[in-house]
């Protein structure tokens, strides 16, 4: 069989190069405390960006997958030990950047009988003591679909709930490891179940065969379940081991359907080309909630 070939990224996918102070200075600070972030760990595009403007996405429960899913770039295998003192390190972490909105994700720890929910949990607590003004969003993995664990999560009330769907539902097999479609939406309906104030959010990537009509499906299955925030942004392989790149949507389709969320409903729709599930995270969180006061206002 012919080797495939792989194709040259168009010019609208551009990496902003911005290692300055802060991006220097940010990333001592989390090899000092021993911290890990999705922005590296995942190689994220937006990494410069972001850090230069003193922002970072916390990857807490080590940085060893126990899943291996065909698109994401964090090592998978046997994790470490769990660090009980790490939700006390990445609210100083966050003290010392000032941070007005700190994100926290993991990756999937299916080795733990609560997924991990219970350092989730103390890591929002933590940096609510520290920072009470600063809002906390929670990036987290579907737990197995165990229900006591996301109770766990949701009783720390974060201010925002995200749990990425990731892909259409003919692929999510395909794409994701051991994670199902169905599951990642009824957790998010749990979420609303079980704290109908907190917005939910998700997030899809473009470019591994989903067709248009799927992706408006998704849309459409996610605001079933009440979820307020949508994030659409473009795959990028992050090595010949991961799936290819399909295609490559030019950014007036990403403008498009940010049109067909916001019609939908949801109170914001971050959809571009290097959009990532954190981008601009900040802003997200004041847009769902001026929803939710318009929606009270209007009751």
């Amino acid at each position: 069989m012919a080797k495939r070939v792989k194709e040259p990224k168009p010019d609208w996918i551009r990496i902003k190069l911005t290692t300055g102070d802060n991006y220097q200075e940010i990333k001592n600070m989390m090899r000092s405390k021993t911290l890990h972030t999705v922005c590296e760990e995942a190689r994220c595009p937006n990494i410069y960006e972001c850090w230069a403007n003193r922002t970072a996405t916390f990857m807490i429960l080590g940085d060893i997958c126990t899943r291996a899913c065909r698109f994401c770039a964090v090592n998978t295998g046997l994790p470490t030990e769990l660090d009980l003192q790490e939700p006390e390190r990445v609210a100083e972490a966050a003290e010392q950047m000032n941070l007005q909105h700190c994100v926290i994700t993991s990756v999937a720890r299916d080795d733990l009988k609560d997924g991990g929910a219970t350092i989730f949990a103390e890591t929002v607590k933590a940096v609510r003591k520290r920072l009470p003004l600063c809002s906390v969003e929670v990036l987290i993995p579907d737990f197995m679909g165990d229900r006591d664990s996301l109770q766990i999560v949701m009783d720390a009330k974060p201010d925002i709930l995200n749990h990425n769907i990731e892909t259409v539902e003919r692929l999510s097999d395909k794409v994701r490891a051991k994670a199902k479609y169905k599951r990642s939406l009824e957790l998010l309906a749990r979420a609303k179940e079980m704290q109908p104030n907190i917005p939910t959010k998700s997030s899809i990537m473009l470019g591994v065969g989903e067709e248009y009509n799927e992706i408006l499906a998704t849309m459409d299955d996610l605001r079933a379940v009440n979820c307020d925030i949508m994030t659409i942004g473009q795959y990028l392989q992050p090595s010949e081991k991961h799936l290819f790149v399909e295609k490559y949507y030019p950014p007036e389709e990403f403008a498009t359907l940010k049109q067909e969320g916001l019609k939908r409903g949801f109170s914001h729709v971050e959809s571009g080309p290097m959009v990532r599930s954190s981008y601009h995270a900040h802003e997200q969180v004041k847009s769902a909630n001026q929803h939710t006061e318009q929606a009270a206002t209007h009751a």
